[in-house]
């Protein structure tokens, strides 16, 4: 091969190894920002972190986020009188998480337990019902960061890590795709500051279904399905207030 030639076939080498560096780049591990409406709202997390007196710190998206609506009543009757605070955010994943940490959502705040869920965004495939959100694999290492960070940053609090819940019809992909993810996320449990519950089958029926009386969409709980959640961590989340 003449010189020149091989010069060339070098830089389109480097070129190729860069471009699949870069289209294999974890965007779950990567914080991001959204829009000025989700930073609006980040704002008054932060807010609410600096006026401190949070005891337990929900964070998440959707699931979590709709603890003001879908799960209301029920909040008031188990977290009304837990200084509890909600920093769900609709749609966000383990990416978004982590830049809402690293700019003000937990300064000033000392909470005993978190109860974090977060990383069903990460599955499956966008909107163009094409391109894959993150592999499961990326989805782990995401929620891992996100749970990484918590440590950093409240090395005093205990995380209560909430498998996902399962989505989806029997038999759908991304409902497998959640539990193998959960499967590696109860390696996390330490023991001591990490306590990892999966409460999922409690949404589903015996046959694997998941009744839209508990999830209208097959993704966010009802007000039944909240009270179903809420039940099942009332006792692992008393331990860890302790």
């Amino acid at each position: 091969m003449p010189r020149g030639a091989v010069g060339r076939y070098l830089v389109l080498a480097v070129a190729l190894a860069t471009a699949t560096a870069v289209a294999r780049a974890n965007t779950a591990v990567e914080p991001a920002p959204r829009d000025a409406a989700w930073i609006k709202r980040h704002e008054a997390f932060v807010q609410i972190a600096k006026a401190g007196g949070v005891d337990v710190l929900f964070l998440g998206d959707s699931i979590t986020d709709f603890w003001r609506n879908r799960g209301n009543a029920v909040w008031d009757k188990y977290y009304g009188d837990m200084h509890a605070a909600n920093f769900g955010i609709n749609a966000d994943r383990t990416q978004h998480v982590l830049w809402r940490m690293d700019h003000g959502e937990l300064d000033g705040l000392h909470p005993k337990v978190v109860v974090l869920m977060i990383g069903t965004n990460n599955t499956g495939v966008e909107r163009n019902r094409i391109t894959p959100r993150n592999t499961t694999t990326e989805a782990i290492e995401g929620v891992t960061a996100v749970v990484r960070e918590l440590r950093a940053k409240l090395p005093d609090a205990k995380i209560l890590l909430l498998a996902i819940f399962p989505r989806g019809k029997k038999g759908d992909p991304q409902r497998a795709q959640v539990r193998d993810i959960n499967a590696a996320l109860a390696g996390l449990d330490d023991g001591r500051y990490i306590r990892f519950l999966d409460i999922g089958p409690k949404f589903l029926a015996p046959d694997g279904t998941l009744s839209t009386a508990i999830m209208p969409d097959l993704l966010h709980p009802s007000l039944k399905g909240y009270e179903i959640w809420a039940e099942a961590i009332r006792e692992p989340l008393a331990q860890l207030l302790k």
